[in-house]
Parts: structure tokens; sequence; C-alpha cells
């Protein structure tokens, strides 16, 4: 065997401490794989005192002066499992730049300037690796842009949250509201104890951003994706989406379309919707990812696994420095970024969804006739209409779900029912996704 490929861990937490763990209980079988040994040159942590157990590695690796590890001359790939925007940016960027190639699990950073990253991984020629970002260890990354490259990806449809999935799936199993079904899964430690990246879907949308820019060979940031969060959806509207044969999932959405004037655009959000039964997505249950894709020539795939949790993530990030340290080893690397397409995001109002409505309204004559009204008005048409009692009083509730149309139109038309003296309250608006 060659000499060894030396990495500089940065970050020694839930992952960094499985990363270590990993290489030193495969270490025979990552050399195989590689044809050299991997060595660890140093861990930068910020605490150099802070007990880690048992964890085989030398004390006198650990470091608090990261960027001079980086820097240091027998220091090959830098892997970085630190999460935040700085200074793990200026980190990496030191890093490419130098020639060393990078594995990453950081999804916001990737999300918010993974062109700064890739524009250095470019200059020296460096490797920039990151499955880890996305879906744990659920091969998903590299099939976008490596097995599918010679495809064309029309849409990406996935549940890429753990814990919303955990907090939904429980809801519907239990008709438990959203606050208790929180609490279960802060107990269970699938909620962080300030949950907000998670049920407010900034994680989401920083994934789907990844992963449409893979998809579409477009630079997408956080910034370009629709997001909403979970904390509004109520038992109620789970018991209605069963009520339609639905389950309410929190999706990320990245699909290629024509705009209104005919362009080429992508669509990228996060919200919850509801979803059929039968598809392929609605059995994901409990804190598991899966990621459904629609390409041209290879038709529909899935995706499914463990997409959190220090070892799921340290296997994707060995995955990575598998990849990268044979590249070294061969004198090559692979391609920065394919963003050539450089199409256009197209503006939430803009993308073509169906509305499922819940009205609490009027119970006299000529209601129904008036909220039709409406909907005509906006050029949206209606798919079903169900109308029942609301709990007593001279009220009743109608529950609308919409055929597909822009949403903007589909907004408006809530908007002015809300207006109306006969609607009482819009009690539910939620999107429904996957079916015809």
């Amino acid at each position: 065997m060659t000499s060894p490929v030396r990495l500089a861990l940065l970050g020694c937490g839930t992952v960094g401490s499985d990363v270590v763990r990993l290489l030193h209980e495969q270490s025979a079988d990552l050399a195989a794989r590689i044809g050299a040994p991997l060595e660890i040159a140093g861990i930068a942590v910020r605490r150099l005192g802070r007990d880690r157990g048992d964890l085989p590695v030398d004390p006198a690796l650990f470091t608090t002066d990261p960027l001079g590890l980086i820097k240091r001359d027998d220091v090959d790939v830098v892997v970085e499992v630190v999460g935040g925007i700085e200074p793990a940016r200026t980190w990496l960027v030191e890093a490419l730049r130098a020639g060393k190639s990078v594995v990453t699990a950081n999804k916001a950073l990737l999300a918010e300037d993974g062109a700064t990253l890739h524009d250095a991984a470019a200059e020296g020629g460096a490797d920039l690796y990151y499955e880890a970002s996305v879906a744990g260890a659920i091969p998903l990354l590299r099939p976008l842009r490596e097995s599918l490259h010679g495809d064309r990806i029309n849409r990406v449809t996935g549940i890429v949250n753990g814990t919303t999935n955990f907090i939904l799936s429980a809801m519907d199993a239990t008709g438990a509201g959203f606050a208790e079904a929180l609490e279960e899964a802060t107990e269970l430690g699938y909620a962080e104890a300030d949950p907000t990246a998670d049920v407010e879907g900034f994680d989401a949308a920083a994934k789907a951003a990844i992963l449409a820019s893979l998809a579409f060979h477009t630079r997408v940031t956080a910034a370009d994706v629709h997001r909403e969060g979970i904390t509004e959806v109520t038992a109620a509207d789970v018991a209605s989406a069963k009520a339609m044969g639905c389950t309410i999932k929190l999706l990320c959405i990245a699909a290629r379309g024509a705009d209104a004037a005919g362009r080429e655009t992508v669509s990228v959000r996060v919200h919850p919707a509801m979803i059929p039964l039968t598809h392929p997505l609605a059995s994901v249950g409990d804190a598991f990812n899966a990621v459904f894709v629609e390409a041209e020539a290879a038709g529909q795939l899935m995706f499914y696994g463990r997409g959190a949790g220090g070892a799921p993530t340290a296997s994707a990030v060995l995955g990575d420095v598998v990849a990268v340290a044979r590249n070294r080893l061969a004198g090559v690397h692979a391609a920065s970024e394919s963003a050539y397409a450089d199409l256009p995001v197209r503006p939430m109002g803009e993308a073509l969804t169906r509305y499922h409505i819940s009205l609490d309204v009027a119970d006299r004559p000529g209601v129904l006739e008036a909220v039709a009204g409406v909907f005509a008005r906006h050029e949206v048409s209606i798919a079903t209409v169900r109308q029942g009692p609301a709990g007593g009083g001279p009220d009743a509730e109608l529950v609308i779900v919409t055929h597909v149309a822009p949403d903007a139109a589909l907004a408006a038309t809530v908007g002015e029912l809300r207006g109306l003296d006969i609607v009482r309250s819009v009690t539910s608006v939620l999107r429904v996704e996957g079916g015809a």
C-alpha cells in the first residue's frame, strides 16, 4: 500500500465521534477499498477537556485551532461536521483553495452559499463531497449527480426531516394535536430542545435547495425555497385527510416546468400537504426519510432509510471519504459542480397545486352558490364539496378540494372567502399533492 491518506476532522460531537469509531473499527476494510490506510492527522474541537468516553483516539490529536490544522502540510482531506455558516465557510474555502478535498455534512452552508465552496474547489482542483448533508445514510446525492447524470430529472418529492415526519406520523396514529406529538418527539430524542429549524421547515428547505441544485443543474439557495412549517397542522386536519384517504406529510418538492411565458424554470417549495395513501411516500413513518425521483428515462425511483443520527450520517461521511481518497491516489478529482442550466426559480404563486379548504359557514340557502362564485372568479375549478354540521348552532362546515391551479389563484380565492359575510371562518387550508 501507498502512504496513508491523512484526515483533519473538524468537530467531534455525535457525528464526529461516530466517524472516529467507524474509522477505527473498519480500518482494514477501508484501507483495502482505497488502496491506502486512512489516518487522523488531528481533530478540531471547541473544548479540549471534554469527556469523550472511550473514543478510540489519541488525546494528543485534539486541537482548538482548526485553521492551523487545515493548513498543515500532512493533511490531505478535511472532514467537517461542525455545521453553521461561519466559521465553517472560512475553514472549507481555505482547504479547497489549497487543493485539499473536503467532505462535509453542512446542509445550511451548502444551501446558503454552496457556490463559494464549489468555486473554491474548482480553483484548488479539489473534491467537494456532501452526501451526508441530505437524508443521512440514504445514498441520494451521488445518484443524482452521477448515476442519473445522463437522464433528465423532472421532479423530486421528499420527506427529508425525521422530526416532523415523526410528529405527523404520531398525530395520524393517535389523533393527538401538534403540541402533544411534539412533546412526545422531544421526550424520545427526535426533537431538539429548540425545534424551530425542524418544525418551521428551515432544515427541509436547506435540503430542498441542495436537491434542486443537483437535479436541475442550477444554483438554488435556501432563500429561493418557499417554506412553511407544520405548527398550524391540527388534529382536525389529520382527521379530514383520513376521510379523504390521505395522510399529511411535510414535503420538499422541486419541479421543472414552464412559466407563463413558456420559459423553462424550476419551482422549489417546502410545506405540509395531503398525499393519497397510495402514494409511495404515504407509508414512510416514524423518523424515516424518503425521496421520490421522477426522471424521463429512468422513470420513478424511491430512496428510503434513516435520515439522521450519528451512525447513519457517519456512514455517509465515510462513503465520501473513500471516494475522495481514491480520487487523490489516482491523481484525479470529480467535477466541482454542474450548474450549466442556470434555470430561473419560479415564484410560489406560479406553482401548480391543489387546495383542501375547510370553511365554517352560515347554514342558509345560497351559501354554496356564493362560495362557488368566488372560486369561479379566480378561475379555480372545484373537484369535490362535502357539507356537514359545524358542531352545533346555526353554522355548517364546507370542505372543498380544488383541481390543480396556480398557487396565487388559490391563495386569492381563500383571501376573498375570508371576507364573505356568510363565511364565519376559514378553519383549514392545506395543499394536496400526488393525486389527479
